[in-house]
């Protein structure tokens, strides 16, 4: 399989879905899947015709999380020369996790659609999706502290985010495994469905997305994402900024004029 064959792409309209393609490995994730993912987000990010997009795995997993072997030779060099590699494997992890994570570079809002298991890196990458539908058989769990490692690819920045401080604590501490169940009710998961609606429900919810005027949501993802380090003061200002801008766009007398006229909106990002 080719590097750019682990990453499968699909599209309707505005809506793009994203499929890590590796099932039979259960989509672990190694470096050559990822540098395939950061090309596809890269070009995505460029198409100002993207209104949504949807992050699904292949097969019966989302994603297993780091590939194992991947992981035991990072223990092995650090075994080798303790004191020492560890400079070269923290640049490596780090080049690695923004592989995955560059999917926060695009301006659409993203859903995880969370077919099936989701561990470890896996999961992280779900967590830096703006929304995430998840099967109510499946197991997600940030798995680091059971294999020795401290979390990595911003668990412990993404997660307490999504679920409050001692939650995330708990589960970072426990490695514990969670079902699609537990995941709704703590607020890790936007939406529970029986795996064979999860794609078709993060699709049609795209699509939604995708009907609304693509300036407005774009902004309106930039405004929340500016919230985890500004002021109200500050995000008011920024609020009352956007709307003007958007005041002299076509979009906005489109969309009043479809009210009016009791019809659906023909946004064109302009």
């Amino acid at each position: 399989m080719s590097r750019s064959e682990r990453i499968r792409e699909t599209r309707d309209g505005g809506v793009v879905t994203l499929h890590f393609a590796d099932p039979d490995r259960l989509n672990a994730m190694t470096r050559e899947m990822g540098e395939a993912f950061r090309d596809r987000i890269a070009g995505l990010a460029a198409d100002d015709s993207i209104r949504a997009l949807v992050l699904t795995g292949e097969g019966r997993a989302f994603s297993a999380g780091g590939d194992l072997d991947m992981l035991q030779a990072k223990a092995d060099q650090g075994a080798a020369a303790p004191g020492v590699a560890w400079r070269a494997i923290r640049d490596e992890m780090a080049s690695f996790y923004r592989l995955f994570l560059s999917l926060r570079d695009l301006a659409c809002p993203t859903i995880a659609a969370i077919n099936g298991h989701a561990i470890g890196a896996g999961l992280c990458v779900a967590l830096g999706c703006d929304l995430r539908f998840v099967a109510r058989e499946a197991r997600l769990g940030l798995n680091f502290t059971r294999l020795g490692v401290h979390p990595g690819m911003a668990a412990t920045w993404n997660l307490p985010r999504l679920v409050g401080p001692a939650v995330a604590a708990e589960l970072l501490y426990t490695s514990r495994l969670i079902d699609g169940e537990e995941a709704g009710r703590i607020g890790l998961a936007n939406r529970v469905l029986p795996a064979a609606e999860v794609l078709e429900a993060a699709r049609a919810t795209a699509a939604e997305i995708a009907a609304n005027a693509p300036l407005a949501v774009r902004a309106t993802k930039q405004a929340l994402r500016r919230t985890e380090s500004a002021s109200i003061e500050d995000q008011l200002q920024f609020e009352a900024s956007e709307q003007a801008r958007h005041f002299e766009s076509r979009d906005v007398h489109e969309g009043l004029a479809a009210i009016r006229e009791k019809r659906a909106p023909r946004f064109e990002g302009r």
